[in-house]
C-alpha cells in the first residue's frame, strides 16, 4: 500500500539530497501495509516530487526517538522539540529507496485528489 504524505519542501529536498533519512510524524497511518511513500511537497511547490520506500517506522518516547535519529533527522534538535512539543511519543519513518522525478506531477491533474493536511492512502 502507498501514501502520500505532505511535506515542506526544504524537507523534501533534504530526503531526495540523501541529508535526511528520517521522515518525522505526531500521527502515523493506521494501516501497517504502507510501504511505499509519495511526497507531495507542500507551499509554494505544491507538487508531487518524487517517492520512496519504507524501511520501518520507530515509535519512541522522543529523547530516544532524537538520540537514534538525530544524525540523519535533516532538522535540529530545537525544532524537533517543539515539533512534538505537546507529545510524549513520536514516529520516525526510516527512508530507504528514493526515487526523484524528472517531471513534477500536479496532485489534482495527475491524482484528482486534494492535497492532504498530514497523508492520504493510494492503493
Amino acid at each position: 500500500m502507498t501514501v502520500i504524505l505532505s511535506i515542506k519542501p526544504e524537507f523534501a529536498n533534504k530526503i531526495f539530497e540523501g541529508t535526511k533519512k528520517y521522515e518525522f510524524r505526531r500521527v502515523i497511518f493506521k494501516n501497517p501495509n504502507v510501504k511505499k511513500v509519495v511526497v507531495y511537497s507542500s507551499s509554494p511547490i505544491q507538487k508531487i516530487i518524487g517517492e520512496f520506500e519504507i524501511e520501518y517506522i520507530i515509535n519512541h518516547e522522543l529523547e530516544m526517538l532524537w538520540d537514534e535519529t538525530k544524525n540523519y533527522s535533516g532538522i535540529s534538535e530545537e525544532f524537533f522539540f517543539q515539533y512534538f512539543a505537546d507529545k510524549l511519543r513520536g514516529f520516525a519513518i526510516k527512508i530507504k529507496n528514493t526515487k526523484l522525478y524528472s517531471t513534477p506531477k500536479c496532485i489534482r491533474e495527475d491524482y484528482h485528489l486534494s492535497p492532504p493536511q498530514s497523508f492520504l492512502y493510494l492503493i
